[in-house]
């Protein structure tokens, strides 16, 4: 988005508190970044599409030492220019003040401590028709997978030309194919979905990947993610990995 002089709009429903400790309790009791990033930064031949990610998780944190991890709002703070601007909501009433403190000095932000759905709905199309829409939801409720589609759906009908960014955990494979069907009985077009998961589909308790929806993908995303996916099996994935890579709609 930040290729092109005009500004946009960046939209995040979900935004939790911005950056994270990865030296607190909870970071340290389930080590979960020691499998994840950590790995990914000591990695020999990084693509390239992947360096300018590498080079902003590393700028937040000293050389010999990981002990900050961004959110999404961490990351759009980085990459944020004058023109542009982004737009926050939270609900949950820790990460909203920690969301606050974080943006404190960040001119360009706006935050809301109300839904994010509605937010997201609430200021489309945005004013100079360009804009990156992030709907990261906590799945607390199974409502969630349903709801995050159907609001990128309304959005879709006021926005057809925003990017928009659906991430989800696959847990139960049912619920993850039925968003696949709400988007192809859908309106919207040109949506990519990609998947990498450490360990086969279970009926057990417990998340096995992650994935998302990108509609209206930028320019060469595919062709980048048929780099990385390989890479990051190669590095953090564990024996019975796999990723997934398709053009939903055209």
């Amino acid at each position: 988005m930040s290729r092109k002089e005009k500004g946009f709009y960046y939209i995040d429903s979900h935004s939790g508190a911005g950056m994270y400790s990865l030296k607190d309790e909870y970071a340290q009791k389930t080590g979960e970044y020691k499998d994840g990033i950590a790995k990914i930064i000591e990695a020999k031949n990084i693509p390239e599409a992947l360096q300018p990610y590498i080079e902003l998780i590393t700028s937040l944190n000293n050389d010999d030492e990981l002990t900050l991890y961004p959110g999404s709002p961490g990351i759009a703070r980085q990459l944020i220019r004058r023109q542009d601007s982004a737009h926050l909501f939270e609900l949950h009433p820790t990460d909203i003040e920690h969301l606050r403190e974080y943006a404190q000095r960040w001119h360009k932000s706006h935050i809301k401590q109300s839904d994010g759905y509605q937010g997201v709905l609430g200021l489309l199309p945005p004013p100079l028709r360009r804009g990156v829409v992030l709907i990261d939801p906590p799945y607390e409720l199974k409502e969630d997978y349903q709801k995050a589609v159907r609001t990128i759906i309304q959005a879709y009908r006021k926005f057809a030309t925003g990017t928009y960014i659906l991430w989800y955990p696959v847990v139960k494979r049912e619920l993850v194919d039925k968003m696949v069907n709400d988007f192809t009985s859908s309106n919207v077009k040109n949506v990519l979905q990609v998947e990498f998961c450490q360990s086969p589909d279970t009926d057990e308790y417990g998340m096995t990947g992650t994935g998302l929806f990108i509609v209206n993908p930028p320019w060469q995303l595919a062709e980048q993610l048929k780099e990385i996916l390989p890479f990051m099996k190669e590095n953090i994935g564990q024996l019975a990995c796999h990723y997934s890579l398709t053009q939903l709609t055209e």
